[in-house]
């Protein structure tokens, strides 16, 4: 597996956690404690920075000659 492929993977390994840390945060917690809160919109925050960054990879990595 290539460097880039790894990457790509990565990415969207990062991009289900986020939508875990969400669900789990939210929806599935039973101890709504400020922290559980905090972790909510962290993953939030990556489930809307993470796919920007994985645009700007696809198109960066278009042009790479490996």
């Amino acid at each position: 597996m290539s460097l880039k492929s790894f990457h790509i993977v990565f990415v969207a390994f990062t991009f289900l956690m986020s939508l875990f840390f969400v669900m789990w945060s939210f929806v599935w917690s039973v101890d709504a404690s400020a922290m559980t809160r905090a972790i909510g919109w962290c993953g939030v925050a990556g489930l809307l920075l993470v796919p920007i960054y994985a645009v700007y990879f696809w198109k960066k990595s278009a042009n790479m000659i490996l």
